[in-house]
C-alpha cells in the first residue's frame, strides 16, 4: 500500500487506535459494513459500525459521520459532522446466540437509522440531548422492551480525538423509555438530571422505567 492510499483512512484507523486502547487484544471486533455505500445510491450512510466486547456489555461505535477517509469539507478544525455515535448493550437480554446476534445488528439498523437524520437533515447530536420519535414500541428486535428512544451523553470511556482530517467527539447514546422522554418534553427533569437518576450509561431492555 501507498503511503497516498494509506492517508485516505486515517480518520478511521484514529477512531481504531482510540477503542483497541479501551480494549486491548481486540484487534478483530465484531463490525458491520454496508455492501453499497451511501454516495452511490446505498441506504446506510454509515460505512461501518464496530461493536467491542466490554464484559457485560457490547460497546459500539460508528464510522462515518466524521471524515473516515480523505478529507472533503473546508473545516480543517472538525472532521466531517464532528461527532461518531457509541452505544453500550447490556448482555443477557437474549435466550441464545443468535437471538443476540439479531440484537447487535437491530442496533445496528437503528444507528443508521440516526446517522440517516444526520446526513439528510443535518441535525447535529451533542451531549444531554433526546431523540424522540414518537414510538411506543421498544427499539429491541422483538419490540417488547420499554425502551423506546434515547438520551445522549459524551462518551465516558473515550474522549475526543484529534485526525487528520479535524476533531471528533464520541456522542453516546442511552436507551430510556416513553414515559422518561415524556418527562424531558415536559421539562419535569433535565436529560442530565435524568442520566445521574439511572446511574449507567449501559442500556438494558429490561431496566423498568424510572419516570
Amino acid at each position: 500500500m501507498s503511503v497516498n492510499e494509506k492517508d485516505e483512512f486515517f480518520g478511521w484507523d484514529a477512531i481504531t487506535e482510540a477503542f483497541e486502547k479501551l480494549y486491548p487484544g481486540q484487534d478483530n471486533p465484531k463490525h458491520y459494513g454496508t455492501l453499497i455505500s451511501w454516495r452511490f445510491g446505498g441506504n446506510d450512510p454509515l460505512p461501518g459500525i464496530s461493536i467491542y466486547d466490554g464484559g457485560d456489555y457490547w460497546h459500539f461505535v460508528t464510522y462515518g459521520l466524521s471524515e473516515v477517509y480523505e478529507k472533503e469539507t473546508d473545516n480543517q478544525e472538525i472532521s466531517g459532522y464532528g461527532m461518531e455515535f457509541t452505544f453500550k448493550l447490556k448482555k443477557g437480554n437474549s435466550n441464545s446466540e443468535e437471538e443476540e446476534e439479531a440484537e447487535i445488528k437491530g442496533i445496528c439498523g437503528v444507528l443508521q437509522s440516526i446517522a440517516r437524520m444526520t446526513f439528510t437533515q443535518g441535525e447535529v447530536f451533542g451531549a444531554y440531548e433526546y431523540l424522540y420519535t414518537g414510538q411506543t414500541e421498544g427499539i429491541d428486535v422483538k419490540m417488547e422492551s420499554n425502551i423506546t428512544g434515547f438520551i445522549t451523553v459524551p462518551e465516558p470511556k473515550c474522549e475526543s480525538i484529534h485526525t487528520p482530517n479535524g476533531k471528533v467527539e464520541f456522542v453516546e447514546l442511552i436507551g430510556v423509555t416513553d414515559g422518561e422522554l415524556q418527562s424531558i418534553m415536559q421539562k419535569e427533569i433535565r436529560v442530565k438530571e435524568l442520566y445521574g437518576i439511572l446511574g449507567s450509561d449501559v442500556t438494558c431492555y429490561s431496566r423498568q422505567s424510572v419516570r
